[in-house]
């Protein structure tokens, strides 16, 4: 036996011998590490292959799609809370809510609710900043009578009379909380920072101008503004046996014409005339964790510098756990659970940069500090050759979770639709990845350069005063200091009237 076992065992190694020597042969790494890909590639789908014009009016993008048995179809609305009479703020919120949710000419909101349960079908409205919006989920099967519905629904709400009592009602329970967060807080005033205290996205509902709200206020409202020229239109699913997405667009068609009452056109979103201050805003808050945002003027999406500030602020602090900001405050210093950058290309007026995180009140001035660090180091120094081809392999990669669903498609084609991007730039996303590739490092030091002037940041702190000028021995870093010594103490907001209050009010 003992002679037998050599040839075998010797054969066993030679076997084994070839079966690691063959991945080399055949071209396959060693090492998972040594792996190497195709480089990625994804062409969008083009807008053009789904526009369409209404005989009615409005544009209208329509996608056919057997997956599932289910249509959606969202209205887009022209106009918003701009458009609130004064002393009426709280009107467009109000319309927009009980479009869906307050009955129709020929059911009560009652009916309308117990209808769509038994039809499993899901129908939503609201009124934002900027626009309008009325959805509708349903089975294929129930097309038609889902269209009907959503006919009544646009043409003639009812705006029930106990329901806008229902709706006021929450409103109001809803204001008396606005200073029990200190997130609610923080936005609020970096809104009044950004764009004064008279541009409407900071004109709030009150106790005052909510009560003052009529019914007839509502029917105004909606006979004014929802008309079809003020429509854009997205259908996606399987719109049912043997219709074709041709018929679906004349059921659209049908949807908005021969409409009822005459309105008006929306008028464009007015832009801010405010300039924000630099300085250090302090808003007296007794809670433990204190919150900071740094704030910049940004620049508007159209603006040539646009895809070199994503990928600048990528790099930043807006690319999560690969970029500085994150690293520095959260990972290094462990002073805040989440810290970062957001550069928002404004759609009608520019945006607003701000890097903000959460951190102990005692903290926050060191960590305000570090942030206004790194943004002076990405002003002053080139990125790495590896930091700015992440960066835009995060955008480039991540293109396709833009598409991922003929609705998610069609979503994102109304949203531009409706901005009017594509009146632009029809082929913008097909244009997207090749204009990230095209940003160098020092495109990304030159837009840097000249959004981030540090020395005219407007610093917004949500904390205990007494803690937040009182740092922390660890880390003595005085907040006055890191901007030149300018301070505004910001008195909260009496809830019911958004007025500030005196100091003896707050508390």
């Amino acid at each position: 036996m003992k002679t037998m076992k050599t040839p075998v065992r010797t054969s066993a190694l030679a076997l084994l011998g070839a079966l690691l020597l063959a991945p080399a042969a055949r071209g396959i790494p060693p090492h998972p590490d040594k792996l190497t890909y195709p480089k990625f590639t994804y062409q969008p789908p083009s807008p053009k292959e789904y526009r369409t014009v209404l005989k009615s009016g409005p544009v209208a993008y329509v996608a056919e799609d057997r997956e599932l048995p289910l249509v959606s179809i969202s209205v887009t609305l022209r106009g918003g809370t701009y458009l609130d009479p004064a002393g009426k703020e709280g009107l467009a919120e109000l319309a927009g809510y009980l479009l869906a949710r307050g009955g129709t000419a020929t059911k009560t909101a009652e009916q309308l609710e117990e209808r769509l349960a038994f039809l499993a079908a899901q129908l939503n409205s609201s009124y934002g900043t900027d626009r309008g919006s009325v959805s509708l989920n349903l089975l294929a099967k129930d097309l038609d009578e889902g269209l009907a519905i959503l006919r009544e629904v646009l043409t003639e709400p009812r705006f029930q009379d106990d329901k806008l009592k229902l709706r006021k009602d929450q409103l109001l329970t809803e204001m008396k909380s606005r200073n029990d967060d200190t997130a609610d807080i923080e936005r609020r005033e970096r809104g009044f920072l950004a764009f004064g205290e008279s541009y409407y996205q900071n004109r709030y509902t009150t106790k005052a101008s909510l009560e003052g709200i009529t019914r007839d206020d509502l029917v105004a409202f909606h006979r004014k503004w929802v008309d079809p020229r003020n429509v854009v239109v997205a259908a996606s699913g399987d719109f049912g046996k043997g219709i074709s997405r041709t018929q679906m667009i004349a059921k659209l068609d049908a949807l908005f014409a021969k409409w009822p009452h005459r309105g008006e056109a929306a008028p464009p979103v007015p832009k801010p005339a405010h300039a924000m201050a630099p300085g250090l805003y302090l808003v007296d808050k007794d809670v433990n964790q204190g919150r900071v945002s740094v704030m910049l003027p940004a620049l508007q999406r159209n603006d040539p510098d646009y895809f070199a500030a994503l990928v600048m602020n990528d790099i930043l602090g807006g690319g999560g756990f690969t970029s500085r900001i994150t690293n520095r405050v959260r990972s290094d210093e462990g002073l805040a659970y989440s810290a970062g950058s957001a550069l928002p290309g404004g759609v009608w007026f520019p945006g607003t940069f701000r890097a903000s995180f959460q951190s102990k009140v005692r903290t926050c001035a060191y960590a305000t500090q570090i942030v206004l660090e790194e943004m002076k180091k990405i002003r002053e120094a080139d990125v790495t050759d590896e930091e700015l081809q992440t960066a835009k392999s995060s955008f480039v990669d991540t293109l396709s979770q833009e598409f991922t669903t003929k609705g998610q498609t069609m979503g994102v084609f109304l949203d531009e639709e409706f901005t009017g991007r594509f009146a632009q730039e029809p082929e913008y996303w097909r244009n997207y990845a090749a204009k990230i590739e095209k940003v160098t490092k020092a495109d990304v030091k030159r837009v840097a350069q000249r959004l981030l002037a540090t020395d005219k940041v407007a610093v917004l702190a949500v904390g205990k005063k007494d803690d937040l000028l009182n740092p922390d021995p660890k880390h003595p870093v005085k907040f006055p200091d890191l901007t030149g010594g300018k301070m505004t103490d910001v008195p909260l907001r009496d809830p019911m009237t958004m007025r500030p209050m005196t100091a003896a009010a707050a508390k």
